[in-house]
């Protein structure tokens, strides 16, 4: 009873099946019993018939109709006395003016034409007519339920008299009686059986909404390892493949959730620390200076030059930060036109020369091209070439060669320099984190994660492929 749904398809399988029971009795009753009063009116049709010529044949062969009528005949009076016997029933015969010329066993009661029913003249005309004919009429005359049939009595071809077959229907009736209640035990035994096989299918069907049921609780209790269990190939199916499949997406957003949420933490964590050095440091020079503990020119000197170092650190820290925290802000838009991504290559490779110069770096530039049109920033464009370019040049050792290529609508910048360890492949592009090497001492660990974000707001395809001492090739796919 506590499973509502059960109770309520229960109850209406078994209206239904109520429903089309008493229809369907009502129907095959009536049908049952018009059948069976066909038939009983076809016997009683034919035994009438087969009366009605007997006699007639009976009266052709004795001579005088009016004296056979008068039964004085003894082969006429025979058959006369032995009439209800042969008929099975009680059997009357009437002349044209509603006078009964005999009535078998019920000769002792007289009947006159005021005590026959209404319908016997339009019954006995008929039959006159040489019709036969049926009337339910007679009942009442003969205190029982009774069908009456008609039929001629014919000689030459013409009616002498009208044989009335009286036979009562309580056998009828009867039978007709046991034949509904036999229907109304079958239909009792079937619906019982019914409502029984409707609560185990309602229970089955409501079964795996329960476990659907109980698997949302559980979803909502932050439990998003739970499955419902349910293998169905129909809707129900359909619908808690849907719960797991959000199961499954509220379970990947939970891990997601906490990997931010370490992100997080580590980000603050290492800000914290990435401002924390420069700080210290212009704060112990400032000190140092304001309580002249440093006096000598030549030393001052080299006390401003740190700080100015470490507050150009702190520039760039800070405008990092707010480049990566812009490009992350999907509501932050860059400028996107149709450019020239040769000129952008152009400009990129005019910037690093000087860099590579001082190092002692090679820069070689391939290109099959010199128009590959782009829809894109031409800001963030450089800044992403120049991230990887420059890095390309810090890692490269002197003399060394980065190679830029821009072939079938990628571009790639490859060095021959440190490389990049398995280990930290897949932390390449997370912010602050930086590969420990002497040439990345001054790195702020967010460059590559501002070139991947910039990548990824341009829709660019971005592989990294490294052997360790040996190469790096960043490769951008537009």
């Amino acid at each position: 009873m506590k499973n509502k749904i059960a109770f309520k398809l229960t109850m209406y399988f078994s209206a239904t099946l109520l429903l089309f029971s008493i229809i369907i009795g009502s129907v095959f009753m009536t049908l049952f019993k018009n059948h069976t009063m066909k038939i009983y009116k076809s016997d009683l049709g034919k035994r009438a018939v087969t009366i009605a010529d007997t006699l007639s044949n009976l009266i052709s062969d004795s001579g005088s109709p009016t004296n056979i009528m008068g039964g004085k005949h003894l082969g006429y009076g025979s058959y006369l006395r032995l009439l209800d016997d042969i008929a099975m029933t009680d059997v009357w015969i009437v002349d044209e003016n509603l006078d009964l010329i005999t009535s078998s066993h019920m000769e002792s009661k007289k009947y006159n034409y005021a005590d026959l029913p209404a319908d016997a003249e339009a019954v006995v005309k008929e039959v006159f007519q040489g019709k036969t004919t049926f009337s339910e009429g007679f009942s009442n005359l003969l205190n029982a339920p009774t069908l009456t049939v008609g039929t001629p009595i014919e000689i030459k071809g013409k009616v002498i008299g009208a044989l009335l077959l009286h036979s009562p229907v309580e056998g009828m009736n009867e039978g007709v009686s046991k034949g509904f209640n036999i229907l109304a035990l079958s239909i009792l035994v079937a619906l019982i059986l019914s409502i029984i096989l409707s609560i185990m299918l309602a229970v089955a069907f409501t079964k795996p909404l329960k476990k659907m049921k109980d698997s949302a609780l559980q979803l909502a209790a932050g439990d998003y390892s739970s499955k419902t269990g349910v293998y169905q190939k129909d809707e129900i199916g359909e619908l808690a493949s849907a719960i797991d499949v959000l199961s499954d997406q509220l379970d990947l957003a939970s891990q997601e959730r906490q990997k931010l949420y370490r992100l997080r933490q580590d980000f603050i964590s290492n800000i914290s620390h990435e401002l924390r050095t420069p700080v210290t440091v212009i704060r112990g020079s400032l000190e140092a200076l304001c309580e002249e503990i440093v006096t000598d020119p030549d030393q001052i000197k080299i006390y401003h030059h740190q700080m100015l170092l470490e507050s150009l650190y702190l520039q760039r820290l800070v405008n990092d930060l707010l480049d990566l925290s812009r490009l992350q802000n999907t509501d932050f838009k860059i400028e996107m036109q149709q450019i020239n991504l040769c000129d952008v290559i152009n400009d990129v490779i005019r910037s690093a020369s000087q860099i590579a110069k001082l190092k002692g770096v090679n820069i070689k530039q391939n290109q099959d091209t010199h128009i590959f049109e782009v829809l894109g920033d031409y800001g963030r464009l450089r800044q992403m070439l120049l991230i990887i370019l420059d890095n390309a040049i810090k890692f490269s050792p002197k003399g060394g060669v980065v190679t830029l290529t821009l072939k079938n609508r990628s571009v790639s910048i490859k060095d021959n320099g440190i490389g990049i360890s398995k280990e930290d492949l897949p932390y390449i592009f997370d912010r602050f984190y930086k590969v420990k090497s002497e040439a990345n001492k001054n790195g702020t660990g967010l460059g590559l994660a501002i070139a991947k974000q910039i990548a990824d707001r341009h829709t660019i395809n971005v592989t990294l492929n490294s052997k360790q001492n040996e190469e790096t090739q960043f490769k951008f796919q537009f």
